[in-house]
């Protein structure tokens, strides 16, 4: 398992930050439909994939890692994941978070996206998760986003399960989106709960 670059340990998945050997794997997912059906700006011709992985996905990474190790402060930087299933060390998906230009600030989304082949396992919940508590206690991060549009109800599954409260209703491009928020103070109160339950 590649110990170089950045991590966060979920229970089947490992989350690392976008590497150059990743590159064919997401060319390959972001062109399944079931992915591009919701995530249609990412399906690019494979020239235009590498251009953003090498000169700015993995850059900005290291700005935002950089200025976590500073003090946390990240203001608008985004970190971008990859899903690597702990078994087989395959890329199957990522997760990633960055602010949302559409919302009004504290604007830092979390997204998400996972290969067809993959789903219905716990995978993207445990990814979601990983990084949320990686921001909560990391960064100076109050408040994140999520958003899912309204008929995509697996999407929509894993951001309840993560503890988001649905705000409202928004309209992106002409699309109907659940708004979603969670603040980091329910956040710590929900892992509270669950660790007493678990006494």
């Amino acid at each position: 398992m590649d110990n170089k670059h950045f991590r966060i340990e979920c229970k089947d998945i490992v989350l690392i930050e976008f590497r150059a050997e990743d590159f064919e794997e997401m060319q390959r997912l972001t062109w399944q439909p079931e992915i591009y059906e919701f995530l249609p700006d990412w399906n690019v011709a494979p020239e235009q994939r590498k251009e953003w992985l090498i000169n700015y996905e993995i850059p900005e990474n290291q700005r935002f890692l950089e200025s976590v190790a500073n003090g946390g402060r990240i203001g608008d930087l985004r970190l971008r994941l990859g899903i690597i299933l702990k078994e087989t060390g395959e890329f199957i998906g990522w997760c990633c978070t960055g602010p949302k230009d559409e919302l009004p600030e504290p604007n830092r989304e979390i997204m998400y996206a996972i290969s067809k082949d993959y789903r219905g396992k716990g995978y993207t919940t445990q990814a979601a998760q990983g990084l949320i508590r990686y921001l909560f206690e990391n960064t100076e991060v109050e408040v994140l986003n999520a958003l899912a549009l309204t008929e995509n109800l697996p999407s929509n599954k894993v951001i309840l399960k993560c503890g988001f409260k649905q705000i409202n209703d928004i309209i992106i491009d002409e699309e109907q989106y659940h708004l979603y928020k969670l603040h980091k103070s329910d956040w710590v109160s929900r892992l509270q709960g669950k660790e007493v339950s678990l006494t």
